[in-house]
């Protein structure tokens, strides 16, 4: 399974709008079930730099099949994942990252945020995930 460019470009908005609603300026990246980028917006004023990071929690949840704050729980020192964000060419283990799943249940993507702090870049890819 893998998610459409139509319901990712879905998700994208739905993340916007949550962002709007936040007053808050977002990158937002979604990727295939492959973890290649299939949507990226990058509101007005949004920083520069949280574009890669958007993409990376994106990454970073589909090639673990689980949010981008739950790895990081799991990464601390003495976690049962400490050290992972030197893996897949570097990783992102903080919240904002979230997988994407159809109604079967299964990852069919992931969307990754970054813009804001990292409950804003939580709560915004968790609403675009839920728009799927």
């Amino acid at each position: 399974m893998n998610i459409t460019l139509a319901q990712a470009e879905k998700a994208v908005a739905a993340a916007k709008a949550k962002a709007i609603e936040l007053e808050t300026k977002m990158n937002i990246s979604v990727v295939d079930a492959g973890a290649n980028i299939l949507a990226f917006a990058r509101m007005d004023g949004a920083w520069l730099g949280s574009a890669d990071i958007s993409l990376k929690k994106a990454k970073t949840a589909r090639f673990f099949d689980m949010p981008t704050g739950v790895i990081g729980t799991l990464s601390q020192p003495g976690g049962s994942l400490f050290g992972i964000e030197h893996s897949n060419g570097g990783l992102i283990s903080f919240p904002g990252g979230v997988p994407i799943t159809n109604e079967a249940g299964d990852v069919i993507g992931a969307i990754g945020v970054s813009g804001s702090s990292v409950e804003n870049d939580n709560a915004v890819a968790e609403a675009g995930a839920k728009a799927i």
